[in-house]
């Protein structure tokens, strides 16, 4: 009872309808990744997977041209759990299916990039197609898929590991246009922050941060995505909070957090524990 509770949970935050089936098949196939890959062991996590999505489209709402893409193209505004329940796909799909479902999820995705332009709220063009914006994407992303597992998993992962997982993630961000990728994660950090003169906190930026950490849910779902919310926001650069007009978080704060995500995350994992990541070792292996 307690784990169908959890399951609904979830599917109240991100979307989804039943056992992931379509991982399944066809047999032996490794996909794009295969089990043995760091970003196998560091996208099953799905406590530390959502904390560092929420951190990702916080720091992906500073760019102007990156927001404006989403601002006037999508329904990121009225339909926040579809958004996150399609970028949540896109990454199981791209790590753990099978080869021909990771290619054409690509493939639909950079085909729906190339319809995606306009100008941002400063007059200045933007094309979702943009190398710049899409290496932005993909570094807030990995950066914060990888703090998150370090900091809600507690599982070390060992430097030479820590880099692999961002020399794996470069192929697919190449794949989706991005260019000239940092293949590990000191030069991952430095790539970001490069892009500080570029990132603007004004009245749309305010509104999507709003809008994390106003999460729309139902009753039972409230505290575990307020919690997860939070999470996110900690989970963020140093950096960034004086940017946003935040206090950097204190110690007792992260601790009290991170004490509070421990006691949720032992049931979370206990529930999806035959998800993606189960059902697609099966395809490999048998």
């Amino acid at each position: 009872m307690l784990d169908e509770l959890i399951r609904k949970t979830i599917r109240e935050m991100v979307g989804g309808s039943g056992p992931p089936v379509a991982f399944l098949t066809p047999k032996g196939d490794p996909g794009l990744f295969g089990p043995e890959s760091v970003a196998w062991k560091i996208h099953a996590d799905f406590i530390s997977m959502m904390i560092g999505g929420i951190s990702s489209l916080i720091l992906q709402s500073l760019h102007p041209q990156a927001l404006a893409g989403v601002w006037d193209h999508s329904t990121f505004r009225e339909d926040l759990k579809g958004r996150l329940g399609r970028t949540a796909f896109f990454i199981a799909a791209t790590t753990y299916g099978p080869t021909e479902m990771a290619n054409n999820v690509i493939t639909k995705v950079n085909h729906i990039h190339t319809k995606i332009t306009g100008l941002d709220e400063f007059g200045k063009p933007y094309s979702a197609t943009d190398p710049h914006l899409l290496a932005w994407v993909h570094l807030t992303e990995t950066r914060s898929f990888m703090s998150a597992f370090e900091d809600y998993r507690k599982e070390t992962i060992n430097p030479r590991d820590k880099d692999q997982y961002f020399l794996e993630m470069k192929s697919l961000g190449e794949r989706m246009g991005a260019k000239d990728l940092p293949n590990t994660y000191a030069n991952t950090e430095s790539a970001i922050k490069a892009y500080i003169p570029e990132l603007y906190f004004g009245e749309r930026a305010k509104s999507i941060i709003d809008l994390l950490e106003n999460f729309p849910s139902n009753l039972t779902a409230k505290p575990f995505i307020k919690l997860i919310s939070r999470a996110g926001f900690l989970n963020l650069p140093g950096w960034v909070y004086p940017l946003i007009g935040r206090a950097t978080p204190s110690y007792l704060e992260r601790l009290a957090i991170r004490k509070s995500i421990d006691l949720i995350a032992f049931p979370v994992r206990e529930a999806l524990k035959d998800g993606v990541a189960a059902h697609s070792l099966r395809r490999v292996y048998g």
